[in-house]
């Protein structure tokens, strides 16, 4: 996936030309496993793999998702939780919507059109990509003019109160603010962070699928 799939992909499903194009990538971490919601220090990085999507306004004031790796449609002007296991994905750029709505933020309707290459389910954090990229694509539609680190609340605060997942602020925080050949020291009690360069031409960080499946003989 790249901008011009998503962008041909958009025009496919909604016949328009979309406003905003917006890629988020999944993260890694190094140190400080489930210290973000216990206030301590974590050292992610930004990784290749991304999540991207394409948003325009439409006349109305319901909102079309569709997400290209599920080829699933979803349809709703309501901004409530969705409980149909093959739709939760949903939920996601929902929470979103419904995080910047507390603010005051008001899109009306939305097209979106969601795709990308980091595999959900597999600790890359896809969910907290998804939530990040449609809140920077909304920022970017309605000219907030939000901070990075004021959208990493907001994002975070969607994954707590719509889709219910109490995770901390690390995964949302590293999409957003991830530098290229970086990592980022972050302290979660006060948001501080600092970048530290990464010498890839002597380190590598290398992507494992440690999952290992038992077979009976």
């Amino acid at each position: 996936m790249n901008r011009g799939a998503i962008s041909e992909l958009f025009e496919r499903r909604f016949n328009q030309i979309p406003e905003i194009i917006v890629r988020a990538p999944g993260r890694i971490n190094l140190i400080g496993e489930h210290t973000d919601y216990n206030n301590g220090f974590v050292l992610p990085a930004a990784i290749g793999q991304s999540v991207w999507v394409a948003v325009s306004r439409n006349k109305g004031s319901d909102h079309h998702f569709y997400a290209e790796n599920y080829d699933a449609w979803f349809k709703t002007g309501e901004l409530t939780p969705v409980t149909d296991t093959g739709l939760r994905w949903a939920n996601y750029p929902l929470g979103a919507l419904d995080e910047l709505r507390k603010e005051g933020y008001d899109t009306g309707g939305l097209n979106m059109v969601i795709g990308g290459d980091v595999p959900p389910g597999a600790g890359l954090s896809s969910s907290a990509a998804l939530i990040s990229a449609v809140i920077v694509a909304v920022d970017g539609l309605i000219g907030a003019g939000l901070s990075r680190p004021h959208m990493a609340r907001l994002a975070q605060g969607a994954e707590n109160n719509f889709v219910g997942m109490q995770c901390g602020i690390m995964d949302m925080f590293a999409s957003l603010l991830g530098k290229r050949d970086h990592v980022l020291r972050l302290d979660c009690r006060n948001l501080d962070y600092v970048y530290s360069p990464f010498p890839d031409d002597e380190y590598r960080l290398l992507l494992l699928d440690s999952f290992c499946s038992i077979h009976r003989l």
